[in-house]
């Protein structure tokens, strides 16, 4: 998807909540802060399995298996309680805030040397040469990953978001990552490590009721999840914050602001254009808008982050903003479980890019830059930069 913030302007006119033709046929897309947060914040009215609404005798019979097409839904991004707490309760212990920071050192390591690898270039594509190696390496190591294979990876996390590439088609691409995943599953039941997998992997054979599909699905949403969104915060906040120079400067200038600037740079240049897809438990009125039970609502995160109701200068960069109340991770019960991660990693990416190229800035005109062609996530495609 191009950068779409022009047409959400558009779209702010009509109100707050907007119904349009989607690719399921009418759908409710939410772009205002409040009724964004209404909507992510109710998992009762707002439901994500369309499923549930039908009669038991027509709803489709789960097998378990590890179906091609249903590994990029079928996972906990698309459960409803009590499905999405026993899912989501299995992956937040590798995510908790202390195991999170624990992982500073290594993190700062990894910063550290791809800018070695890079610095006495003068350019480079910030995006191949450092925002997508950086989360990969991590999310990488943490499932246990081998060194050699991070590039695969890249290429099946495209595939699962819709992101078009010709290195394959997308079956082809998933069946890869299924036989991948299935031999690292094998060798990690018969010989456990200290990684993700193999803890997944010993929560099912304890009676955790982790199906294969589930098992598959989770490792799958790992991937995506644990690097995707910080490879999109890296690229699109550098991005932003290039085409801001005093903003640049005060960043540099006073690095306390870290923190602040990282809610900022997810507010305004967010990693996900919009949160996957609810549907109406009831019929129910937002904002005067009348919804249908069984009704698609798509909550477009990158619109609401720009509410002009909620903040003032929406449309501009502005790293000593209060922007704590941003919605990029999403909000409610379905909240990226990645989140922690990838403000630590965007922090020390940010701090290190900083520090050690002060001189940074993109390379061309800024308004060639390319955004990937997805629905979900919003990132760019490459991020030329040069320094003296």
């Amino acid at each position: 998807m191009i950068n779409s913030y022009d047409k959400y302007q558009e779209f702010r006119e009509h109100g707050p909540v907007i119904v349009q033709d989607g690719f399921q046929g009418k759908t409710t897309y939410v772009i205002g802060h409040e009724e964004a947060k209404l909507v992510l914040g109710d998992q009762k009215r707002f439901i994500k399995d369309p499923n549930s609404l039908l009669p038991k005798s027509q709803r489709p019979q789960n097998d378990h298996s590890a179906d091609l097409f249903r590994l990029a839904y079928d996972n906990m991004l698309s459960a409803d309680p009590p499905d999405h707490t026993r899912l989501r309760a299995l992956v937040s212990k590798a995510f908790t805030n202390r195991r999170v920071q624990s992982l500073a050192p290594r993190i700062q390591e990894i910063a550290d040397q791809l800018i070695d690898d890079f610095e006495g270039k003068g350019s480079v594509d910030l995006i191949d040469a450092f925002a997508f190696p950086l989360p990969i390496i991590v999310i990488c190591e943490l499932l246990g990953v081998p060194s050699e294979d991070r590039d695969k990876f890249r290429t099946w996390s495209h595939a699962f978001l819709g992101v078009a590439n010709e290195e394959g088609s997308y079956v082809q691409l998933l069946t890869e990552f299924v036989q991948y995943i299935g031999q690292m599953i094998v060798e990690r039941r018969e010989n456990p490590k200290d990684d993700l997998i193999s803890a997944l992997v010993h929560a099912e054979e304890e009676g955790k009721q982790l199906s294969e599909q589930e098992l598959y699905a989770m490792i799958a949403l790992l991937i995506v999840a644990g690097h995707e969104t910080t490879v999109n915060l890296i690229g699109n906040g550098m991005a932003v914050l290039l085409q801001y120079p005093e903003q640049a400067r005060l960043l540099r200038d006073e690095p306390d602001l870290i923190d602040g600037a990282i809610e900022e740079f997810i507010r305004h240049e967010g990693p996900v254009e919009m949160a996957t897809t609810r549907y109406a438990a009831e019929d129910v009125t937002i904002s005067g808008i009348h919804i249908k039970q069984g009704t698609p609502v798509t909550v477009i995160l990158a619109a609401a982050n720009r509410d002009p109701n909620i903040y003032d200068d929406a449309e501009f960069l502005d790293v000593t903003r209060k922007a704590s109340q941003q919605m990029g991770f999403g909000y409610g019960i379905h909240y990226c479980v990645g989140a922690p991660l990838a403000r630590l990693e965007g922090k020390i990416a940010f701090r290190s890019l900083l520090r050690r190229l002060p001189s940074l800035r993109i390379s061309g005109n800024p308004a060639d830059l390319e955004y990937v062609n997805a629905s979900v996530v919003h990132g760019l495609r490459r991020l030329p930069v040069t320094w003296n």
